[in-house]
């Protein structure tokens, strides 16, 4: 009798035991144990290249994103993290647990960053929208960017490769190397140009760039997707007849002061390629960054005899349009008018 007392009660001991074990390895496992008491959803966790098991412990502890530094570095340590940590830009939810957490990094299952582009003037601005957001920083994505071996590789210069970027909202890994960024946007510029686009810009005895570069002036000139057809068409007209575009836009780039409202004559003096009053033909590259519409705009022209344009003194931001040169000054002394009585000198 008292060895089946003996036998049941050890078996009871053993059942405890491995209840408690078994209660202990679930709560350090799947417990709650990152943003704990914290009145945040979640918050992102940035692991560098080179990164170590001890510079990511700090990371969690400096942010206060870690409850028990101890449970997470044993559940990463069964789990072979300490030996296989992974850079990237990582969102921890609040109330996760460790096997979450130490799955998700040792996976590299990152949250990619949202990069979008629009109304950008220039390569600069482009270098701050985009090294911002990424791992490499500003200075070594202008570097990689500006290299001779990036531009050799997709055939452009400085000037036009800003073109590349069609603006949107891109996704894309916080630790990306530059090269690998430069590569998604060239193949999202190849997939927008089309065999039928191609053939409309060669229609137009322009290649991709000189399209997108024309794109940019018109975007410059108006923002009604309505009216950039008839702008585009314009300008088109004047290539067509080798008139100088005498593009107001294209004077402002060259003078690089955005502020500018009001041209003067003593303005179309710069010395730029650029200064499309000075030269012939196309400036060596675009002025902005323009929209699928504006470059649609370009490849569908309106067509018609136009070959000049002012801004309607209404200050609808139309324009109106002229045939000759005569109509042309009429118009352009009446929106004169109108920004004398605005008081718009500069």
């Amino acid at each position: 009798m008292k060895k089946n007392s003996f036998f049941f009660g050890a078996i009871i001991f053993v059942a405890v035991l491995l209840t408690t074990a078994l209660f202990y390895f679930y709560q350090l496992f799947y417990t709650a144990n990152f943003l704990v008491d914290k009145k945040k959803s979640g918050e992102y966790l940035f692991i560098e290249e080179g990164d170590d098991f001890k510079a990511v412990l700090k990371r969690l502890q400096d942010k206060e994103l870690i409850h028990n530094v101890l449970a997470f570095a044993f559940v990463s340590q069964v789990r072979g993290y300490q030996q296989n940590v992974k850079p990237g830009r990582y969102y921890i939810k609040a109330g996760m647990g460790n096997l979450a957490v130490v799955n998700m990094l040792r996976a590299g299952a990152q949250e990619p960053v949202k990069i979008t582009f629009n109304n950008i003037r220039t390569l600069d601005v482009l270098v701050e929208r985009v090294g911002e957001q990424l791992a490499c920083g500003k200075a070594k994505f202008d570097k990689v960017l500006r290299s001779p071996e990036i531009l050799k590789k997709y055939n452009t210069d400085t000037n036009n490769i800003i073109g590349f970027f069609l603006p949107n909202t891109y996704q894309a890994y916080w630790n990306a190397k530059p090269e690998a960024f430069i590569e998604q946007m060239h193949r999202e510029y190849k997939k927008f140009w089309t065999a039928q686009r191609e053939q409309q810009a060669k229609n137009l005895k322009l290649t991709p760039a000189q399209v997108i570069t024309l794109a940019s002036i018109v975007q410059a000139e108006t923002a009604k997707n309505d009216e950039k057809p008839r702008v585009a068409g314009v300008y088109l007209n004047r290539l067509r007849d080798k008139m100088k575009l005498q593009a107001d836009p294209t004077l402002v780039f060259a003078l690089r002061d955005f502020s500018i409202k009001r041209l003067y004559d003593r303005h179309k003096e710069v010395e730029s390629p650029y200064n499309t009053y000075k030269y012939v033909g196309l400036p060596p590259g675009p002025i902005n960054m323009p929209t699928q519409q504006s470059i649609e705009a370009v490849l569908n022209p309106e067509k018609h005899k136009y070959l000049y344009f002012c801004a309607k003194e209404d200050f609808s931001g139309y324009h109106n349009f002229a045939i000759n040169y005569n109509d042309h000054l009429r118009n352009a002394r009446i929106y004169q008018k109108a920004l004398d009585m605005k008081g718009i000198k500069n």
